[in-house]
């Protein structure tokens, strides 16, 4: 019994493309080899950031008296803001106690005639409207 091999014919454009593919999964391999036994990325020799004594030294005295003088007008915006959203609560808690005054004094009277106090409450209102907004768009920072 002989046996005969038989050849195949295969494509040349598939045994191209298997070759391609052969190359550039043994580039990747090639460069994934050189990553791991290099150890990564390449590092820089003269790093200043590795190398520089100002990273491991500890502050003077005027950079802690830098540091201590943020840290309190950082405090001190913190305690002016508290105090300016209070300001705005209690004065937007009066706006409103005045305008639901105003409307029910407009609605009881004739609404032909305003009432002679409704020019001068209506004045009033606007003027803490105006001081409201006013502390609201305010922005208190440390300089």
């Amino acid at each position: 019994m002989k046996f005969h091999r038989t050849q195949t014919a295969e494509n040349p454009r598939t045994m191209r493309r298997r070759v391609r593919w052969f190359g550039i999964l043994a580039g990747l391999a090639a460069v994934a080899i050189a990553l791991a036994v290099g150890g990564g990325m390449p590092q820089a020799q003269n790093n200043p950031l590795h190398n520089s004594p100002e990273i491991v030294r500890a502050p003077d005295s005027n950079q802690v008296n830098d540091i201590n003088r943020q840290q309190v007008e950082r405090q001190n915006f913190e305690a002016a803001n508290a105090e300016r959203k209070k300001q705005m609560s209690q004065e937007s808690a009066k706006l409103l106690k005045l305008a639901a005054a105003l409307k029910a004094e407009v609605d009881k009277n004739d609404k032909d005639a305003l009432p002679p106090g409704a020019m001068r409450k209506a004045d009033e209102i606007e003027k803490l409207a105006h001081s409201v907004k006013e502390k609201m768009q305010l922005t208190v920072g440390p300089s």
